[in-house]
């Protein structure tokens, strides 16, 4: 694969200096490095998108698919009819592995349980041409920086955690899975070409300071929300003092920023894990064409000249941080952790701590962690609070073992879970605490809303590098300081850890194990995908019906959220992920989490057309039985997180006109658009409290849609009076007709019948 690879990025680099020599001369300055990669994967290389405004379309080199999200892409790649993948695509079975005893158990489990989706994700994967990575190989982010990440590519991926391929100095970005399917059917994908900005680091981290910190700092700095629309490019010297997994590390958790993607420029650190991974081709190829795989010069002198904003922070003089709960923006240095747990009543004592996931298990991090738990066997001390570990991939894992971390962890008490996401995506059977037992955990982890991890909203998560969570499981308790604290020896001494040391790369080389690899087959014409009427987890999809201008009258308000809302209100995973594959089903967990702004439970709203109390998902589809189309309103970045699309197809499927927000997060609003679901943000946001929940809507101006042009959402309330105002929207012509089509997916049917 490595071959086909190699060959592509060859194409690649040749034509980078002429690309960027246009663009310099188009835009009349010089480039940032997210532009340069941008600029090279133009549809129309003449085209000078403008930041913020312009929807551009793009070529991606790849797209990756896990298997949560790659279910309902590859039913939708089915629908389109097409042989063969246009691009290269794989498929990596990590979601749906639950983490309950460990790792051999829990995969035999997972492909007992997971069997019939395996085989539909296989087989498909033969006949269109796309490689298969099996259960227990790896998480999907993992797997591809190791095998296909490469500097100044563009890839996207189902899966908002996609840019953590930003360490190795390309654009990797998060989509929903029509998005994929675009590029999988030839056509090019589309983006709002994005702002940029520049985070610049100096000095070096040192002690117990990781990459982890720098991403956790930015956060707070930035919110949830202060990266949307945006790529965060990092520059500066102290880029190069940053391994390419702890580059990997912060590009990955810029997601939870909102940020399109987030990298890094191309160096040695690059370069030496190219080689460590088989690549060192690779490495060469970027070496010689290093000059485009890095911002122009003037960029780094004058960086305000060429950012939309510009931060700096200084890693000399960075504290360990810790994160949450239930958000990730939610930042106080380490220190201060004791004394917030006082002031807000958090639970001190740990119940679990957690490390590895997508976000930090790199050989690096592991290394890290197994200085710590090397001390602690050294005093006779074990974990004080159950311990989970879960490594990246089966590279990082059977070199983990080969070199002894992992024995060490196990020393002091640790559990090591199977090569996959676990934990982090809800896939946690846990069964040492009651549901609803209020307490606290600690991850590396990535994502932290309310009930991600374990499904109980009562526990608090919170977020450090995989060094702090080490140490804290030592002590068992949040309002311990590593820096300063000491733990108790068997022998009754007090002892202070040693800060943590760990090697970048393993000395002796990565140690292979089964990579879980199938190719995509020469030739899967033959190949036959069996979809059983009768199951409960995959179901062949039935095309959304073309929009008529009726379905945008008379609208009730089947939601009103009140504060955060995220994909994880509104589609959670967990138990549900079993489901992915299958629309209806799954639409019974529509709207789950979501708290309403009118005073019920989590999950659950008024009936309007009987007046019980029900289900979102219930009284969605009474009303889409009595012919009633209804709206979902949303507070400020409504759609925050995953990529899921599920979270945009079962609204579409169980009736919904449109959405009405006073803002998106990315992704969710391109999913609505795919769906044929209308996106609208109030212009006033203030517009948003003047709905109650017996209005009528109707929306005006749809005879005119067009970009550009608001249209007036007349509110219509129960005692006869009405409120008129605009509302926005950001859909191009071609996502005007998706809308008018039904979906983007029956806009490209009709393409296809036009075109023979």
């Amino acid at each position: 694969m490595q071959t086909e690879q190699t060959q592509a990025l060859r194409r690649l680099y040749e034509g980078l200096a002429s690309r960027h020599a246009a663009g310099r001369a188009g835009y009349g300055r010089p480039l940032t490095l997210a532009e340069k990669i941008l600029i090279a994967h133009l549809d129309d290389p003449d085209s000078r998108p403008e930041r913020g405004v312009t929807v551009a379309d793009l070529r991606p080199d790849r797209v990756a698919m896990q298997d949560a999200t790659a279910q309902m892409a590859i039913l939708q790649f089915i629908s389109a009819g097409k042989a063969k993948v246009a691009v290269p695509s794989t498929v990596h079975c990590d979601h749906l592995i639950r983490a309950r005893k460990g790792a051999e158990e829990d995969l035999a489990v997972a492909n007992d349980e997971n069997g019939e989706v395996y085989e539909f994700l296989r087989s498909a994967s033969e006949k269109y041409g796309i490689g298969f990575w099996k259960p227990g190989a790896g998480i999907i982010h993992q797997v591809v920086l190791e095998n296909y990440a490469a500097p100044g590519q563009l890839i996207i991926g189902t899966d908002s955690h996609t840019p953590n391929g930003g360490g190795l100095g390309m654009l990797a970005i998060g989509v929903g899975g029509a998005d994929a399917v675009d590029a999988m059917v030839g056509l090019p994908w589309q983006v709002l070409w994005p702002k940029v900005i520049g985070v610049k680091l100096t000095g070096t981290l040192s002690g117990w300071t990781a990459p982890k910190d720098i991403i956790l700092k930015l956060a707070g700095m930035l919110t949830v929300k202060g990266g949307t629309g945006a790529i965060i490019e990092y520059f500066g010297s102290g880029t190069r003092n940053i391994s390419c997994t702890g580059k990997a590390t912060i590009c990955n958790m810029g997601a939870e920023l909102g940020a399109t993607t987030s990298i890094f420029p191309f160096d040695e650190r690059m370069a030496a894990y190219l080689r460590a991974t088989d690549r060192a081709e690779i490495a060469e190829m970027a070496r010689t064409h290093a000059a485009e795989l890095v911002a122009d010069p003037e960029v780094a002198d004058r960086p305000d000249d060429f950012y939309d904003q510009v931060v700096e922070i200084d890693l000399d003089t960075l504290e360990p941080h810790i994160v949450g709960p239930h958000t990730p923006d939610l930042a106080r240095p380490v220190s201060q952790m004791a004394s917030d747990a006082a002031k807000e009543n958090y639970p001190v004592e740990l119940s679990a701590c957690l490390i590895g996931s997508c976000t930090n298990s790199s050989y690096e991090d592991i290394d890290r962690s197994t200085h710590i738990a090397r001390q602690a066997a050294a005093a006779g001390l074990q974990a004080r609070t159950p311990f989970l570990v879960t490594p990246g991939s089966e590279l990082v894992r059977s070199t983990i073992e080969r070199d002894g971390q992992l024995d060490e962890l196990q020393k002091i008490g640790a559990t090591v879970l199977a090569n996959a996401c676990g934990p982090c995506i809800g896939m946690w059977q846990r069964d040492d605490l009651e549901a609803g037992t209020h307490n606290s955990i600690l991850t590396s982890y990535n994502r932290n809303f309310r009930k991600r991890n374990d499904g109980n909203p009562e526990t608090l998560a919170f977020i450090g590098s995989p060094e702090i969570v080490t140490a804290m499981a030592l002590a068992g308790r949040l309002d311990f300081n590593p820096l300063t604290d000491t733990l108790t020896a068997a022998d009754g001494t007090e002892f202070k850890l040693a800060p943590p040391t760990g090697a970048e790369l393993p000395e002796g080389g990565f140690s292979g194990g089964d990579s879980g690899f199938i190719p995509p087959a020469a030739e899967g014409s033959g190949v036959e995908i069996v979809v059983s009427p009768e199951s409960e987890r995959l179901q062949l999809l039935t095309p959304f019906a073309p929009r008529e201008k009726s379905q945008m009258k008379g609208m009730a308000v089947l939601l009103k959220a009140k504060g955060k809302c995220t994909t994880d209100h509104i589609s959670p995973a967990g138990p549900w992920l079993r489901f992915r594959g299958h629309l209806d089903n799954i639409a019974n967990n529509m709207f789950s989490g979501a708290i309403s702004a009118f005073g019920y439970e989590p999950g659950k709203a008024k009936n309007l057309l009987t007046g019980e109390i029900e289900e979102y998902q219930a009284i969605a589809r009474h009303y889409r039985r009595e012919g009633l189309p209804w709206v979902a309103v949303g507070d400020e970045n409504y759609g925050e997180g995953s990529s899921r699309e599920h979270a945009a197809m079962e609204p579409r499927h169980l009736g919904a006109s449109a959405v009405v927000v006073r803002s998106f997060a990315r992704i969710h609003e391109t999913n609505l658009k795919k769906q044929g679901v209308l996106p609208l943000t109030f212009v006033d946001p203030a517009d948003y409290d003047r709905i109650q929940e017996t209005d009528r809507i109707d929306l005006e101006g749809l005879e005119a849609l067009q970009p550009g042009k608001n249209l007036t959402m007349v509110v219509h309330h129960e005692d006869g009076t009405e409120d008129r105002f605009e509302v926005h929207h950001t859909l191009t012509d071609e996502q005007i007709e998706w809308f008018w089509a039904g979906s983007a997916l029956n806009h490209i049917r009709q393409l296809e019948a036009e075109q023979g």
